[in-house]
């Protein structure tokens, strides 16, 4: 699967944290992420991960694109609701794609671990999610 990482500034912790944890089942997986946090997952995990610029420069549009390509197949998103964001209309047009598109999406630690948990243990049919985006 294709996985999309991406985490603002107060969050990028939290989904190192995250991603450290679920290595093993995030290592089985294609994934990618914006620019900041690619990297430090990169650095933090020794993850592979496929970089795009950071969120404020376009990274979330190219996450975008994939999902409209149908080249994406889940996004885990650490959005900080505390804090606004200088590239918001980015942020809301991914979540947009998302529902357009039915990308599974988490926005946060709780509902990430279930998706994960739920890769991992073959409870989804991501094939006929797959299907029925077409």
């Amino acid at each position: 699967m294709n996985i999309a990482l991406i985490a603002h500034d107060r969050k990028k912790d939290d989904l190192i944290q995250f991603a450290t944890a679920y290595k093993p089942i995030l290592s089985k997986h294609n994934l990618f992420a914006t620019g900041t946090t690619g990297q430090r997952v990169i650095d933090e995990t020794g993850l592979a991960v496929h970089r795009f610029q950071s969120g404020p420069l376009g990274g979330d549009q190219q996450i975008g694109a994939m999902i409209a390509q149908n080249n994406m197949d889940m996004i885990i998103f650490f959005r900080d609701p505390l804090t606004a964001q200088p590239h918001e209309p980015d942020v809301t047009a991914l979540i947009r794609l998302c529902d357009v598109y039915q990308i599974p999406l988490a926005t946060n630690m709780g509902t990430a671990e279930v998706l994960l948990k739920g890769l991992e243990k073959g409870l989804v049919d991501w094939r006929l999610l797959n299907e029925r985006r077409k």
